[in-house]
């Protein structure tokens, strides 16, 4: 299955320029995507362009990956309703590398086809505005601009000559791109067409030479609520800006209308592999197999095995049984996140050298419960747990109960969770 048929069937095709799948029937080629460090981490959104690049080079392609550390600095109104503040050049430096090193992740860079990354301000900041608009801005016409989808929907509430001139400058990269790398092809999202299409025009009247164009769609998810967003807001591919426990929630909490997209769209498998998966998930939809297996393979994908791993765990204790063991296996930063928003009280660690008797922990130091009298009650019900193991009367709490050698998790029943901090 060649590139396009590829893209094709995973619903990763929006809009393509004609003679595009006879120039990637031959392996070979080089193709880029550009990435803006608007931040210094990429978010879910832009795991539909990389995924487009891993597909690119798996079928015998070269990718590039094009960081925009020059066109940053001015910002892509496609899309936007009102102008970016604009980065200044060290944060803009810091993004750079913090996007560099997430892309490095997904790509290879070894072999006759191996990746590359590039960052436009390399070439960009030694041409002048003169030279520029001279040899670039001659062989776009205005009229050309304006017609732009990105340009006619700013017009009425004002755009900036600076977000006016960003088609140009994308186009002048996939210019400089085609004549020092051969690259013959550049993809993005369906918004990014515009911009796309000005450099082909770019190159075709500079150099007389033909140039490619293909976009993905934007993803939707069927609810209408938008995709790689929550309340908190974007799940970063970062895991100090979205935790490895939250990213792989957001693909487990995916709905059954979006999750065959989702695997099709940011997974590997291939289309045997996910019919017999949508078919087992079918028979048993609440065991939720294809969105426990999306959310396992993507963060893997991004996070790595080791922080998978501590995620599985992490869910198994939340939504099944534990044990101090399996509670203490995890690390203070998934602990802390999976029992987010819990109550907590802070203790001091001195009182643990004589030991604190349980009613003395759930009412005095704690306050967990509100007198001893209901604390007896509850141990006898059998309702209350120590890191999810139930407790009598006689039980002492000590050192060696401690999660992390800080916590304690004290759990009343099935929903009601306190964590006892130790300092």
């Amino acid at each position: 299955m060649d590139f396009i048929e590829e893209l094709r069937w995973r619903g990763m095709v929006h809009d393509l320029t004609p003679g595009i799948e006879k120039v990637l029937k031959n392996p070979g080629c080089s193709g880029y995507i550009g990435f803006d460090p608007t931040a210094d981490s990429l978010h879910i959104g832009s795991l539909v362009q990389i995924m487009t690049l891993v597909h690119f080079q798996r079928a015998g392609h070269k990718p590039i990956a094009l960081l925009g550390g020059a066109t940053g600095m001015v910002g892509d109104p496609s899309g936007k309703s009102q102008e970016r503040n604009l980065l200044d050049f060290d944060t803009l430096n810091k993004n750079v590398e913090g996007v560099r090193k997430q892309l490095t992740n997904f790509l290879q860079f070894s072999g006759s086809n191996s990746a590359e990354i590039v960052n436009n301000y390399d070439w960009l900041n030694t041409i002048s505005f003169l030279d520029f608009i001279r040899d670039v801005g001659k062989h776009i016409t205005i009229n050309y601009m304006l017609a732009k989808d990105s340009v006619k929907s700013r017009l009425e509430h004002g755009m900036s000559f600076t977000e006016f001139s960003y088609q140009l400058v994308q186009g002048y990269d996939f210019y400089h791109l085609n004549r020092q790398k051969n690259c013959v092809i550049q993809m993005g999202g369906s918004d990014q067409w515009g911009n796309i299409v000005t450099g082909t025009e770019l190159i075709r009247r500079k150099s007389g030479k033909e140039a490619y164009a293909l976009t993905t769609p934007l993803i939707k998810k069927t609810d209408g609520g938008k995709f790689g967003k929550t309340e908190e807001g974007n799940i970063w591919l970062s895991k100090d800006r979205t935790s490895p426990y939250k990213f792989y929630q957001y693909w487990l909490n995916a709905s059954d209308e979006d999750v065959a997209s989702y695997l099709k769209i940011f997974t590997l498998f291939n289309q045997k592999e996910i019919a017999e998966l949508i078919r087992q998930h079918e028979e048993v939809p609440h065991m939720r197999l294809a969105q426990k297996t999306l959310a396992a393979d993507v963060t893997k994908r991004v996070h790595g095995v080791d922080e998978l791993t501590n995620v599985l765990l992490a869910s198994e204790i939340l939504f099944g049984k534990a044990t101090f063991e399996t509670l203490n296996a995890l690390s203070e930063e998934t602990f802390l996140q999976v029992f987010e928003g819990v109550p907590q009280a802070q203790i001091s660690q001195d009182l643990l050298k004589k030991g604190i008797p349980i009613i003395d922990l759930l009412v005095s130091e704690s306050r967990f419960l509100t007198s001893n009298g209901e604390a007896r009650r509850e141990i006898k019900a059998n309702a209350i747990t120590i890191n999810k193991t139930r407790i009598d009367e006689q039980f002492v709490l000590t050192a060696k109960h401690l999660l992390n050698e800080r916590y304690v998790l004290i759990g009343k029943g099935k929903k009601n969770n306190f964590i006892a901090v130790f300092n």
